[in-house]
């Protein structure tokens, strides 16, 4: 009997520690390559979600135009586009994007809309006299090449 426990014992055979250190290892490696680009979406996403922002207001201040015969200028700040707009946030809330900015004149305006601490990029959208302008300032970084058009 207890030659058959001593022959099973033999039989069943397990992971050595060099290879259950190998497969570790591996692991490693993999995580190492990935999760650098796993950081790198919410940059990303905060990005998108600026530039989304920054439309949104555009086409508020528009309306704002056509509710008070074309011009933009009963628009001083941020809080009277989100009067108009209420999905507008027009203040940092745990990192997302806001309105940081909005002046209309009589012929124009321009809206600008931060990307929240991840990246610290900047969206602005400017209409002046009908021509309309879209820069990025980047704030590191994210996907807003430096003080260009997107």
């Amino acid at each position: 009997m207890l030659y058959r426990l001593r022959q099973r014992s033999k039989d069943e055979g397990g992971f050595t520690l060099i290879e259950l250190l190998v497969v570790i290892l591996i692991i490693g490696i993999l995580a190492a390559i990935a999760i650098p680009s796993f950081l790198n979406q919410k940059t990303k996403a905060n990005d998108a979600s600026a530039k989304e922002l920054v439309r949104s207001a555009q086409t508020t201040m528009e309306t704002i135009a056509t509710d008070n015969n074309g011009s933009y200028a009963s628009v001083k700040l941020p809080a009277e586009v989100n009067a108009v707009e209420k999905t507008i946030p027009i203040a940092e809330a745990n990192g997302a994007a806001y309105l940081s900015e909005a002046v209309g004149t009589a012929t124009g305006y321009k809206v600008t809309a931060k990307a929240g601490a991840s990246s610290g990029n900047t969206f602005t959208i400017e209409n002046e006299g009908g021509v309309v302008t879209r820069t990025c300032k980047t704030g590191g970084k994210g996907g807003c090449p430096a003080n260009e058009k997107w």
